[in-house]
């Protein structure tokens, strides 16, 4: 059934107001603890992954912004920005969150703000301030935090020592903020840390946050939760306490799988965007949240599986949008239960693939982003320009 001109009004603003941020490291070669998988059309450098992230744009319309990492895109620090900020300026693009990188150096085998050593807290705690000095010169709003923190044996060190340190170290992070930037504080149930993860849930998280101050909020990553959890009962609470930062999207048959969005559980991605759509109806405010990117891209096409997860973020948005959210309303008050439910079931099955065709024509955009971007040879430009470096970098990994 096609949808009506209120259901076709509320796609169009959904989709006219949905931008998604793409991670740089996508565009490189990643992998397993295991090893890694080269694929030679892969980015090499900085500037070619902000030009992957850009070509994704160019045939979706809906990821304007490129997060970074500051120790692979920005070795020599601060003083690289310009030169960052100039290639996304001409790829079209701009520069989005950015990411520390406290779990790389060998200094944080034993943890970084959870490290008992007070200098490698320090120097953990340096690293976060010198990426706060980037995220300035960027002109970035959101510090993205994720550690490794954690232990992984009962007794081999103090949980509510390591809280402290955490404590102590965010609360100053917080300090150096200025303007409209954020932090935003992640959270994984475990990996690396098998024992005790440092920041291992969303309460964990949330009370970090709230201990170091005001422009501290939450980050939820879809992949980030055990099997049974409900994570969009997660997002509601956040919402409703204004915690609720930013997402890093993928999908997950186990724990954090890191694969494409949607591909295991589309019906948990709408869930999701339907608490927000619905917090938002309520409320009468757009709710303040980055929609970001997190996948690790070993097997597929890095820029194919992009644009998949894109296109599947704008279609399942767009069904969250179309929700009757006053029959919802009716329905649950009255306990209505299975209508409740099939108000729900009614978007999710809606074929919202139309009224998004129309979008991107009316935008200038291919209607099919995924067969566009094939069409237009990119891929095999790239191998030709980037075979030679990913052929070494493998050979370095044999």
């Amino acid at each position: 059934m096609p949808l009506n001109s209120s259901q076709t009004g509320a796609a169009i603003r959904a989709l006219d107001s949905f931008a998604i941020e793409l991670p740089s490291w996508g565009f490189a070669n990643t992998g397993t603890r295991f090893g890694k998988f080269i694929q030679l059309s892969a980015a090499t450098t900085t500037a070619e992954k902000i030009a992957d992230a850009a070509a994704v744009h160019r045939f979706t319309g809906c990821c304007p912004s490129v997060a970074v990492h500051v120790l692979w895109d920005f070795p020599g620090g601060v003083k690289d920005v310009p030169a960052v900020m100039e290639t996304a300026r001409k790829e079209g693009v701009r520069i989005g969150a950015i990411n520390p990188n406290v779990f790389q150096d060998q200094c944080y085998k034993y943890g970084s703000f959870g490290n008992p050593d007070p200098e490698v807290r320090k120097a953990a705690l340096q690293h976060i301030l010198d990426s706060v000095g980037i995220q300035k010169a960027a002109g970035s709003r959101d510090l993205s935090l994720w550690f490794a923190d954690g232990i992984s044996y009962p007794g081999s060190g103090s949980i509510r020592a390591r809280r402290q340190w955490f404590i102590d170290g965010l609360k100053t992070v917080h300090a150096a903020l200025s303007g409209d930037q954020r932090m935003l504080v992640e959270y994984k149930p475990f990996e690396p840390a098998f024992y005790a993860t440092d920041i291992a849930d969303w309460g964990m998280s949330y009370i970090y946050s709230k201990h170091a101050g005001p422009r501290a909020k939450v980050l939820v990553d879809t992949g980030h939760h055990y099997q049974a959890q409900n994570i969009e009962q997660i997002v509601a609470w956040l919402l409703a306490e204004d915690m609720l930062g930013g997402f890093h999207f993928n999908d997950r048959r186990y724990a954090d799988d890191d694969l494409t969005l949607g591909c295991i559980d589309p019906y948990q991605v709408f869930r999701i965007f339907h608490e927000i759509c619905y917090f938002e109806w309520e409320t009468g405010k757009r709710a303040d949240i980055a929609y970001m990117v997190d996948q690790s891209h070993n097997l597929k096409n890095k820029i194919e599986e992009t644009i998949q997860t894109a296109n599947n973020a704008q279609e399942l948005f767009v069904k969250a949008a179309i929700v009757d959210h006053a029959r919802l309303r009716d329905e649950q008050m009255k306990c209505n239960l299975v209508d409740a439910e099939e108000c729900l079931r009614e978007a999710f099955f809606a074929d919202v693939r139309p009224v998004i065709a129309e979008w991107r024509k009316s935008k200038g955009l291919p209607v099919d982003p995924l067969d566009a971007f094939r069409q237009s040879g990119y891929t095999a430009r790239a191998e030709k320009d980037r075979a030679e470096r990913n052929r070494g970098a493998a050979a370095s990994y044999a």
